[in-house]
């Protein structure tokens, strides 16, 4: 199956940065030029249909993972509260005003407004692909902004993951 990559060069072409556009896991932090204008209908259901994928395997991997977490190589880092809590705010209070929508700080830190967030920002997605939120983004994209939260819900989630303590001793 052919992937769509794109391999962009950076200022004074010092850096080159290669990612997959349709897949999240493979993912610098700037749209392409080749992710400008709308998407098409198939592309932006493609498009919440995996972002929707990795909201459930974050979850998933919330749900059982230890509360603590491994620490770093300086004894630092994060536990399990800590980060769902940073992945859901980020989302929901930063990402999300790129089409438009705004949420009280920390409302979806609830269960109940996780859900409501998530349908919420679908929604949004899909009228700023139809031309029906006023504001544009200037230096995101669409199709960037469904990558990046999708990329952004896997990275931590994978962070959990190698963190989780469950089975070892003093866990």
């Amino acid at each position: 199956m052919p992937v769509r990559t794109v391999v962009e060069r950076g200022p004074k072409g010092k850096r080159t940065v290669a990612f997959s556009l349709d897949w999240p896991g493979w993912s610098s932090f700037q749209p392409s030029a080749a992710e400008q204008g709308p998407m098409s209908e198939a592309e932006l259901e493609r498009g919440i249909t995996l972002l929707r994928a990795c909201w459930a395997f974050f979850d998933g991997v919330a749900a059982r993972v230890s509360a603590e977490m491994r620490k770093g190589p300086r004894g630092g880092g994060r536990d399990r509260n800590r980060i769902i809590r940073h992945t859901i705010r980020t989302e929901s209070e930063d990402f999300a005003k790129q089409v438009g929508l705004r949420i009280p700080e920390e409302a979806a830190l609830t269960p109940e407004g996780l859900r409501q967030h998530r349908e919420t920002y679908v929604a949004a997605m899909r009228a700023y692909n139809a031309g029906e939120v006023e504001r544009r983004m200037r230096s995101w994209t669409l199709p960037f902004l469904i990558r990046h939260s999708a990329f952004h819900t896997l990275d931590h989630a994978w962070e959990m993951e190698d963190k989780d303590l469950t089975g070892e001793s003093g866990a």
